[in-house]
């Protein structure tokens, strides 16, 4: 269970929360500064009630808008109801929203109090906070500058009697409402309609963020589909448990509160009077919960109720217009269209494309000045974002200049391509650019793979941003226990994972019967497992360990050498094992998008196994696993200036590198598959290959392959049709040796599409799939390739290399050892390759001979 940081600590849950300067006997110690603010009316002369109550206004010092471009400098000073600033991707919105907020307070046009600025993360709130309080000293104490969530924390706990709660109600964190789902879906068997608790949990947050209560819901359902009823059920017992355990939900922070101001205008009308400036940070982001309660926030407050709030003690006389209506606050919103990527989160794009309908009136500043890339990487990102329609137009530039091209690179396979990224790496680091300065993104999970092994062998230090590495993860670690199950039957570890993975109904005190059993028997835990008969439990359990029983003999059968089949491919046995166990299939049917993930990582898995077969044609079920461990047991290579970070595109969010590495940009990664049938997705993920440009400084390298492990298979990648969209003039074009190039050599494969006659031109959208061309027919890439990477490691032992050394490796040939560093297992061997120039190499790991 969880508190948040901006909520108040201090104070004991069984009193009344003070507010910061607002005591809550209607006597205002900030009752009200003067007329006309916050109501658009702006600049004219101030009532004596105002901070300091000199009478007069005063703008603030020019020192606050020191530094500031024309467009920033419009943005902070501008007095209106309704401002909406749209932010370019290194445009300092932070610094014109901190700017902002310290004029309105240095000027004496709001108290401190009276603001409230939202942002999404508290290290965004802190980092704004900080920056208010540098600019102004201790004048800006009493400012609410928190999340969404902390903020309606706040709210809920002062106004909790009203809804029938405490003020020290709990909040339940991602954790504890799991553990409460898992516990329901166990009581009510629903796990045989095929709930999960992935999908449940995921499906109520979903609802809630559409501010659509059970009651709501259960109005639409259809009660004809057993399913529904089941779900309604499950989202019953959930609402009725958070109830009695006066308890609320993440998501019914902000939904809860949206309700209140609707149910009790009074209340809200307390808020609505206090807070006259509203500002929200990365409007694009917010949901439809969200944007409700800013609605809510900012509506004017009705005569009748005015009249009510001052009969109550509340001053809000200076705050009225002729007609004693308290008009709205002032809202200033901060976001950027092109930059919103979190629609399967439930963010809604309109909020901010539409925002000039909802706020008529409103002025809209745009800030296209970057401060952080050259201006080759922000003409290309301008040249692929003008392809989306439905869009504020903008240009970013900066006054850095230019700086170097974009390197574009085609490799023959996702190894190809990681060896490149490395070799380039390796380079900037050569020249003086910390790891730490130095970024990879990729589109999904399951990428990382590649780019890990060839990171691992050829020492570079790096780390997995957001996420697990690929053979840590709880996916990969059950799909490789069924395969160490076979190969070695007497693992009891790996059996214990995956007695009940996926689910069979196997629990605890079945796993200690079948543990007690074959002690008692002399037997080990497998021989146990096909003996389940005599253990007396009941038929279902006995037939799901029979079941998984007999699919481990079958597979354990097709490595024995004296099978007359044959021995069978590692990728054949572990395909065999998904499929038979439904490990797969469940990831597949989960509602639960992050399963989605978790069946590309899998997939991914039955690639290194193919790949495995390729590159060790002999290679036994023991060798993959000894390969696999060897890579997965590597020690991180430790250097001083850091290590690369490795994230996906929606990570990257909110982040700079000096230099960036955009991989797999190809169909199917980026567009994502999944995109092409929803409704705007394609034009959901051009952002997100915007907001990776956009994350560089100064270097941005974006690389293919032409093949690509798909699902399992290898398959002809096709470049991304997001290429085209930048001007050619922009990319200096590298790829591997051989015929990697389209139309005899000349040009990249990278822009195959480009050809006269279709539209393309330099930069254009015409597309054409490559492969129903003839041109690209003949030069379809063959089954091996001249300087193929592969992924090989080998255990070298206690192999001692010096200066001077020549070698043999697999992929790279033969070279001389220049220099070795390092101690024990991270020993790293510096050579010069007779063709592929200097490479560095873990030497336990590298797949090497010396000659």
């Amino acid at each position: 269970m969880t508190s948040l940081p901006d909520a108040p600590q201090t104070t004991p849950s069984s009193v009344p929360i003070i507010l910061d300067g607002w005591q809550g006997d209607g006597t205002d110690v900030d009752a009200t500064p003067g007329s006309g603010r916050g109501t658009g009316g702006g600049r004219g002369s101030r009532g004596t009630g105002g901070p300091g109550g000199s009478g007069h206004w005063r703008g603030p010092s020019e020192r606050l808008f020191e530094g500031l471009n024309p467009q920033q400098r419009e943005a902070a000073e501008y007095r209106g109801q309704a401002l909406l600033i749209v932010a370019g991707a290194g445009s300092g919105k932070t610094s014109v929203l901190t700017r902002r907020i310290a004029g309105l307070i240095e000027s004496r046009e709001a108290w401190p109090s009276e603001i409230l600025a939202i942002t999404f993360t508290n290290k965004a709130a802190n980092e704004m906070r900080e920056r208010v309080e540098q600019l102004l000293g201790g004048k800006a104490q009493g400012m609410w500058i928190s999340t969404f969530h902390s903020a309606c924390v706040r709210i809920l706990r002062r106004e909790a009697e009203t809804i029938g709660k405490t003020p020290s109600f709990t909040i339940y964190d991602s954790g504890d409402s799991r553990a409460l789902l898992k516990r329901i879906i166990k009581e009510l068997d629903a796990d045989t309609l095929g709930f999960t608790v992935g999908s449940a949990a995921n499906r109520i947050s979903k609802l809630k963020n559409e501010l659509t209560d059970l009651e709501t819901h259960a109005r639409s359902a259809n009660l004809s589909d057993p399913q529904e009823v089941m779900f309604l059920e499950i989202f019953r017992q959930y609402t009725r448990e958070l109830r009695r355990a006066n308890a609320f939900d993440f998501d019914d922070l902000i939904a809860e509160t949206v309700f209140l101001f609707r149910a009790f205008p009074r209340v809200a009308a307390l808020y609505q009077s206090r807070f006259r400036h509203i500002l929200v940070d990365e409007y694009q982001d917010t949901n439809h919960a969200q944007y409700s309660l800013i609605r809510e926030l900012t509506m004017p407050v009705a005569p009748d109720i005015a009249d009510d709030l001052e009969a109550h003690g509340r001053n809000v006389g200076p705050l009225r217009d002729a007609a004693g209506v308290i008009p709205s606050a002032s809202l200033t919103v901060v976001g950027d269209s092109d930059q919103s990527i979190y629609a399967f989160r439930g963010a809604d794009i309109r909020n901010i494309v539409e925002f000039e309908r909802d706020f008529p009136g409103a002025k809209v500043v745009l800030l296209e000045q970057n401060y952080r890339s050259t201006q080759n990487i922000l003409s290309a990102a301008n040249a692929v974002i003008s392809n989306n329609f439905d869009r504020k137009d903008k240009k970013l530039w900066t006054a850095v200049g230019d700086g170097e091209k974009i390197v574009g690179y085609t490799g023959y396979s996702g190894h190809d391509e990681a060896q490149f990224v490395a070799d380039e790496i390796e380079k900037l680091h050569s020249a003086g650019m910390d790891y730490k300065d130095i970024a990879v993104f990729y589109r999904t999970n399951a990428q990382t793979r590649a780019l890990e092994e060839i990171f691992i062998r050829s020492a570079l230090p790096y780390k997995v941003m957001g996420g697990t590495k690929f053979y840590e993860r709880a996916e990969i670690k059950d799909a490789m226990a069924y395969l160490i199950t076979v190969a070695n039957p007497s693992d009891m570890l790996a059996l214990r994972r995956i007695l009940n993975t996926p689910k069979r109904g196997i629990g605890p005190a079945t796993e200690t019967q079948l543990a007690s059993y074959a002690e008692d028997n002399g037997l080990t835990f497998r021989a146990a497992m096909r003996d389940a008969g005599s253990l007396g439990l009941g038929p279902k359990v006995t037939n799901a360990i029979l079941q998984l029983s007999n699919l481990l003999d079958e597979a354990a059968a097709k490595i024995d050498p004296s099978n007359p089949a044959g021995v069978s491919p590692v990728a054949d046995i572990l395909t065999f094992l998904l499929d038979g166990s439904g490990y797969l299939e469940v990831l597949r049917n989960s509602r639960d998008p992050q399963d989605e993930a978790r069946a590309e990582n899998v997939d991914e898995l039955v690639a290194v196994t193919r790949e495995f077969a390729r590159n060790n044609p002999d290679g036994t079920l023991v060798d993959f696993l000894t390969e696999v461990s060897l890579v997965a047991a590597a020690d991180e290579i430790d250097d001083s200036s850091g290590s690369v970070s490795l994230m996906t595109l929606h990570t990257a969010k909110g982040l700079e590198y000096d230099a960036v590495f955009l991989t797999g940009i190809e169909e199917d990664l980026l567009p994502h598959r999944m995109s092409a049938n929803e409704p705007g997705g394609p034009a959901e993920e051009r952002r997100l290959f915007y907001v990776g440009i956009t994350r560089a400084k100064k270097r941005l390298f974006l690389s293919l392959a032409m093949t690509r492990a798909q699902f399992g298979e290898t398959a002809v990648a096709m470049p991304s049709r997001y290429l085209q969209e930048i001007p050619a003039d922009l990319i200096d074009w590298r790829q591997s040796p051989g015929s990697a190039n389209g139309r005899g050599g000349t040009q990249s494969r990278a822009l195959n599409a480009r050809r006269p006659g279709l539209g393309a031109g330099s930069g254009g959208t015409g597309w054409n799939d490559p492969l129903s061309s003839s041109t690209f027919r003949q030069e379809r890439p063959k089954a091996e390739w001249p300087n193929r990477v592969t992924g090989k490691v080998r255990d070298n032992g206690d192999l001692e290399l010096s200066p001077g050394d020549r070698i043999r490796h697999s992929d790279f040939g033969e070279g001389r050892v220049t220099q070795v560093t390092g101690q024990g297992a991270k020993r790293v061997a510096h050579v010069q390759f007779d063709k592929v120039g200097a490479k560095k190499l873990l030497i336990k790991i590298a797949p090497i001979d010396k000659l």
